[in-house]
């Protein structure tokens, strides 16, 4: 079985999210977001067929397109998913939720359609690429894809790709039409639309969000077709916002550190995995993210819970946690204080112990 090119980034055992490109780009499209997602996330990114560094496979149809990544998914043992794509990427996706509404976790279409324009016009794209190649698109496709400065290595992308392959796509997309089966997709979905996009304009984006069961709609200013090279950092934050259990991780970061999650992802495996996404998704993502209490209080409740209890390991972790959430010194050493009346005289001894030699090696001292 001949497969996609892909590549993978993130922790092995990370939670599985599969990105999906845009006619005429590759893998590159989703570097600007790379980073923050692979944090947490076992990312697998593909090109397109005669794309980048994929073979140009036959496949005419959304449904073919949809099964060449689930072959790529089942590749890396990949049973369910999350998804977001771009463009073609995203109908791909949506292709999948309806089909095989097991498979995905969740989707994120962005700069996406259920049906993109008359078959026509892609035929006669086809008919045009399988003549003279890319070239004569790449002006006029500058100007579709970018409402700000162009990005070259996509670009490059476009006029590097395999006319057959290319041509194939145009004729899925001419044979794409999702409007009826919106309604069949029920996996949280995020719709994200450029308001300078004149390619799926954000008329689009709300089809969607009105046929999908409960979809979010974010658009974006100053964004045109690529709206992850356009607006980089808000489609990043828009996906951090979407995906399941990452509103929980990025307060588990912001409180304990990036170096102490990371580690602590690192040494994740199949049988600690759901411990982890548990941890996250509960203390992380339901308790310390509600608005009753800020976080300084709720590192002071935290203190002194493990003074009482004795956790001696995780009173060093959140002995950083209350610096890095404004507490001082001096205020750690009060609830100490307060803990030795209610908790004990020698639990609060070995606490001091603790918060002294953590106050050391992050150079904090009493002020």
């Amino acid at each position: 079985m001949q497969l996609l090119h892909y590549r993978l980034d993130g922790p092995e055992h990370g939670e599985p999210l599969v990105l999906a490109p845009s006619l005429g780009t590759s893998t590159r499209l989703w570097d600007p977001q790379i980073t923050a997602l692979a944090r947490t996330f076992r990312v697998l990114r593909f090109d397109l067929p005669g794309h980048g560094d994929s073979p140009a496979l036959p496949a005419s149809t959304m449904d073919d397109l949809a099964a060449l990544v689930l072959d790529v998914a089942g590749a890396e043992g990949m049973d369910t998913f999350h998804y977001a794509g771009v463009s073609i990427g995203g109908a791909i996706g949506a292709t999948l939720a309806a089909r095989h509404p097991g498979r995905l976790r969740s989707l994120a279409m962005i700069c996406s359609s259920a049906r993109f324009g008359d078959p026509a016009s892609w035929h006669e794209r086809a008919k045009l690429v399988r003549a003279e190649g890319t070239a004569p698109l790449l002006e006029a496709t500058a100007r579709r894809w970018f409402a700000q400065t162009p990005v070259r290595a996509l670009l490059d992308d476009l006029a590097a790709a395999d006319p057959a392959g290319y041509a194939a796509c145009c004729d899925a997309l001419a044979a794409y039409d999702l409007r009826a089966d919106l309604a069949a997709i029920t996996v949280p979905t995020l719709v994200v639309a450029g308001r300078d996009d004149p390619a799926t304009p954000p008329a689009h984006a709300r089809e969607l969000a009105d046929g999908i069961p409960g979809a979010t709609l974010v658009e974006l200013p100053g964004a045109a077709h690529l709206a992850p090279a356009d607006q980089p950092e808000r489609v990043t934050e828009a996906l951090l916002a979407h995906l399941p259990n990452v509103p929980g991780m990025r307060v588990r970061r912001e409180v304990l550190g990036d170096a102490h999650v990371d580690r602590a992802v690192a040494r994740t495996t199949p049988f600690t995995r759901d411990f982890q996404d548990l941890i996250t998704r509960y203390a992380w993502g339901e308790i310390w993210t509600r608005p009753g209490l800020d976080r300084r209080t709720r590192s002071c409740v935290t203190l002194t819970a493990l003074v009482a209890r004795g956790h001696l390991d995780e009173l060093a972790m959140h002995v950083r946690a209350a610096l890095r959430n404004g507490l001082t010194p001096d205020e750690i050493g009060e609830v100490l204080l307060q803990s030795a009346i209610y908790c004990g005289v020698p639990a609060a001894n070995a606490a001091f112990a603790v918060a002294q030699r953590v106050l050391d090696e992050e150079g904090s001292s009493q002020s």
